[in-house]
């Protein structure tokens, strides 16, 4: 196991110089005085440990998006169950992606004042409380409280293991281990309804809920006995990050933050305004059962893996930022076609090919966001990753249902949910070359 307390190391300088210090640390061993010096502490990680934490930190993070969305299939079935109308199932969404954005703001920076391990296993058990009063809730009132507090349980997979990478790895490795856990954000949002589907055709929609509180349950023991405390106590008390004021004060004051943080939570907004409202879309107006429903989504899933790979790629080679350039413009064009094609009358196909170019667009912009944000603030990488997430899907969470409300009696068409879409995206860049201004930005350190 990883012995993250590790020292600084002084770089020798030459008589009448300023020697700098660098970020090299030499790892603790039984001695010291020969470790070897590395540049960050997961740099020493043998392959097969860095393989289980991106397995386990992958499948925490993925707990989120799972708990958001591997219940969209039974939309249809829950309005009809509760006899009431699809905005008020919306709400039961909107009120788990609230939930999961005001968790991840206590969870953020409660994990760089007591570490990772304590606020991981406290919020994850109540996650799968849960999951199980979901699964009996006899209203949809219930239901819904019970979501939000699914949503907060939620909020530690995805804070924590962004905060645990943020630990281990920095520089272009750090794009690298980043890039692995946007594909799993950017992928189970899209996976999820699939799994849905077809656990929909062996189980009624509260068996679902009791999928979540096992995964939930599964989480709990796996971070209880695999893994570590990457934050030792020395490194909580750190200057300059000592107090959440102070850490607040230093992300918020970066401007290359602020712009990043709207893109991301944009691009999050237009992803979950399809998926709020394409259960809907698809299943009454296009004629899709909950099993062509989730195969759309596995399908658009290949784009998001397109993108989220390639992203890492060309971000360690050419910068994040010019990345973000290309993908935000994608976003916005991807958009208005899905509004183009469907005034033009071209039917369903008119719609999946420009949101299949959507969906991969996304991939590539989540990496980005979440490195320009957290190679920036390592010292403050909970709170850091807990209001990039925030913001993601508390942002979401109010904007998503927007497309209902557009729609109103007349039912939810291709045009109502592009046209957010499309908002969403030309607000995205905007903040970038606005405020991030992408030519300002240096270049990533090794």
């Amino acid at each position: 196991m990883l012995d993250t307390a590790s020292i600084p190391v002084q770089k020798p300088s030459s008589a009448g110089s300023r020697g700098p210090r660098t970020d090299a640390i030499r790892t603790l061993g039984s001695n010291p005085a020969t470790a070897p010096i590395v540049l960050h502490p997961g740099d020493s990680l043998p392959s097969r440990r860095r393989l289980l934490y991106v397995i386990l930190l992958g499948a925490l993070t993925a707990l989120g998006p799972f708990t958001i969305d591997l219940y969209l299939p039974a939309f249809p079935v829950l309005e009809a169950d509760f006899d009431t109308t699809a905005a008020a199932v919306q709400l039961t969404l909107t009120g788990t992606m609230i939930g999961f954005a005001l968790g991840q703001l206590i969870v953020g920076p409660l994990s760089d004042k007591v570490g990772r391990r304590v606020p991981l296993l406290t919020v994850t058990a109540l996650h799968v409380l849960a999951s199980l009063a979901a699964s009996i809730a006899p209203t949809l009132e219930l239901l819904t409280v019970a979501r939000v507090l699914m949503g907060a349980g939620a909020a530690a997979g995805g804070v924590v293991a962004a905060a645990i990478v943020r630990d281990l790895f920095g520089g272009r490795r750090l794009v690298v281990m980043l890039s692995r856990l946007a594909l799993v954000s950017g992928v189970a949002p899209v996976l999820a309804p699939l799994v849905g589907s077809a656990l929909l055709l062996v189980m009624p929609w509260r068996g679902v809920f009791l999928v979540l509180a096992v995964y939930g349950a599964v989480m709990l023991v796996s971070g209880l006995f695999f893994i570590p405390e990457t934050l030792p106590p020395a490194r909580r008390h750190e200057r300059g990050a000592t107090t959440v004021w102070q850490r607040y004060r230093s992300v918020f004051t970066d401007r290359v933050f602020i712009g990043v943080l709207i893109i991301g939570g944009m691009t999050f907004s237009g992803l979950f305004s399809y998926l709020s409202s394409s259960s809907f879309l698809f299943q009454q107006d296009y004629g899709f059962d909950p099993q062509q429903y989730g195969l759309l989504f596995a399908v658009n899933s290949l784009g998001v893996v397109v993108g989220v790979q390639a992203a890492s790629r060309l971000a360690a080679r050419y910068g994040p930022q010019w990345v973000l350039a290309i993908s935000t413009g994608v976003l916005v064009l991807a958009s208005a076609t899905i509004i183009l094609t469907d005034q033009l009358g071209l039917g369903m196909w008119g719609t999946i090919v420009p949101l299949f170019v959507f969906m991969t667009a996304c991939g590539f912009t989540f990496p980005c966001v979440q490195v320009l944000a957290l190679d920036r603030h390592g010292k403050a990488a909970g709170t850091a990753q807990s209001i990039i997430g925030a913001t993601n899907f508390g942002v979401a969470g109010v904007i998503s249902p927007v497309v209902g409300w557009i729609a109103g009696s007349a039912g939810i068409t291709a045009t109502t949910m592009a046209s957010v879409m499309v908002g969403c995206a030309v607000i995205g860049v905007l903040a970038l070359w606005l405020i991030v201004r992408p030519r300002t930005v240096a270049q990533l350190n090794p």
